[in-house]
C-alpha cells in the first residue's frame, strides 16, 4: 500500500466487528480507536431522536424478516408499512418511467398514496445552467433533481424512493429532499443496473483506472 494512505474499514480483511470471534483486530481498526464517550454519544443520537430510533429498529426488523428471501422491492414495501408511512414519492429517471409505473402499481396495491416526479421536470435547458454544448450528451434538457425534491416536498411525501437518478443528480436530490429517502435502483446502463458487477470484474471494466499511467 502506498505511503501516506490513512487505513480504515475498507482496508480490513478481518471484519471482527461483525464476526465476534477470536481473531485480532487490525491495528488501524476505527472501532478499537473509539473511546467510551464517543460510543455513548453515538448511541445517544439514536435514543434521543424517536424518529432515528424507529428507523433503526424497523430497518433491523425488515432485515431479519427478509434476509436472503425478499427482493429489495418487498423490503421497501415492508419498511414503509412498518414505519407507518402513507404517502410515498418516487424520484425517477425518465429512462425508468416504465419500471417506476410498475413500482407505483405495487405500492398502490398495498394501500400507499404515490406521487412521482421525473428527472426532466420543468424542462430546464442545459444552456441555462452554464453547461457547454460539448457536455450536452444525449440531449439539451438537463436533469432537475432540485425541482424533483421540491415538488415531492410540496406533495408531503413521507418516504422518497430514488429510481435510477444519475451520479451527482442523486446527490442533489438527497441534499434537497425533506422526506426520508431510500434508493431502489442505481442506474448503470452498461451492467443492466447492477453496478457491483463491474467491481467483481474490475480489470475488464476499469483497466485504465486500475493501472493508471504516470
Amino acid at each position: 500500500m502506498s505511503e501516506g494512505i490513512q487505513r480504515s474499514c475498507i482496508d480490513c480483511a478481518v471484519t471482527q466487528c461483525d464476526a465476534h470471534g477470536d481473531r485480532p483486530y487490525p491495528g488501524f481498526c476505527p472501532s478499537q480507536a473509539l473511546g467510551a464517550e464517543q460510543r455513548e454519544a453515538a448511541l445517544a443520537r439514536y435514543l434521543d431522536d424517536p424518529e432515528d430510533q424507529k428507523l433503526a429498529q424497523v430497518a433491523a426488523e425488515v432485515e431479519a424478516a427478509g434476509y436472503r428471501q425478499w427482493p429489495r422491492v418487498r423490503e421497501t414495501v415492508e419498511f414503509a408499512r412498518r414505519m407507518g408511512f402513507h404517502k410515498i414519492g418516487i424520484a425517477t429517471c425518465v429512462g425508468l418511467i416504465r419500471e417506476s409505473r410498475t413500482l407505483a402499481k405495487i405500492l398502490r396495491a398495498n394501500g400507499f398514496e404515490v406521487y412521482g416526479v421525473g428527472c426532466k421536470v420543468g424542462e430546464l435547458a442545459k444552456d441555462a445552467l452554464g453547461i457547454p454544448p460539448e457536455h450536452h450528451g444525449p440531449g439539451h434538457i438537463a436533469c432537475n433533481p432540485v425541482l424533483q425534491a421540491e415538488l415531492l416536498n410540496q406533495a408531503g411525501t413521507e418516504l422518497n424512493i430514488v429510481m435510477g437518478l444519475c451520479v451527482g443528480h442523486d446527490s442533489l436530490f438527497y441534499k434537497h429532499a425533506q422526506g426520508i429517502t431510500t434508493t431502489l435502483v442505481t442506474k448503470d446502463r452498461v451492467t443492466g443496473h447492477n453496478p457491483v458487477a463491474a467491481l467483481y470484474n474490475a480489470e475488464s471494466y476499469y483497466s485504465d483506472l486500475m493501472n493508471p499511467q504516470p
